[in-house]
């Protein structure tokens, strides 16, 4: 089977709440784009976050874009907590100069940390 991508407007229209709610002011939402796959193979992704890289964007004179990518298979069969905590955990990949790469996992992007701001959210929405 191959994967399928379509765009997730429900996904997108969370993903600026978060934004808004948790002041991840450096998150230029307008050039972060949401998309819903169906047909992985993975057995354990609910999620991934794309970006183009440096020399995509001098190559095709764009700015910076990422892409988060949720698994239906998987993403879809979560609550709505378990979501947001999802989308939290992709958005910490974006680096505060919001330059199209990555923060890696070490020392920036943990259950601790996705846990403490899904608190905030919860707190901010409620």
């Amino acid at each position: 089977m191959r994967i399928k991508y379509f765009e997730a407007p429900d996904v997108k229209k969370r993903v600026e709440e978060i934004v808004n709610y948790l002041n991840f002011f450096y998150i230029d939402s307008p050039f972060v784009h949401c998309f819903r796959s169906t047909g992985s193979r993975s057995k354990r992704v609910i999620a991934r976050i794309h970006g183009m890289g440096k020399i995509w964007q001098t190559a095709l004179n764009i700015l910076p874009v990422y892409i988060i990518e949720v698994i239906s298979e998987r993403y879809d069969k979560l609550s709505e907590d378990d979501k947001d905590k999802v989308l939290i955990h992709e958005l910490l990949h974006i680096p505060k100069g919001f330059s199209g790469g990555f923060r890696v996992h070490k020392g920036y992007v943990d259950q601790k940390k996705v846990d403490t701001l899904y608190k905030k959210l919860k707190k901010l929405c409620s």
